[in-house]
């Protein structure tokens, strides 16, 4: 099964109920250099945080 929603081969995906815990765990998480750390509300699709390749990271603190 593929789709543009799931993860591509390789990846991780975890489903967390408490936006704070998603984020934290984002937060402290590593990835390949080339590969992206995103926290989704899945009903909205919004990606309330991003951690891109190199570290740097970015929050919506929109609920």
């Amino acid at each position: 099964m593929a789709g543009r929603f799931l993860p591509a081969q390789g990846e991780q995906q975890y489903v967390v109920h408490d936006r704070a815990l998603a984020v934290a765990m984002a937060a402290k998480s590593f990835t390949k250099p080339s590969g992206e750390i995103r926290v989704v509300h899945v009903p909205t699709g919004e990606v309330v945080f991003r951690k891109a390749p190199g570290g740097r990271s970015e929050f919506s603190d929109e609920p």
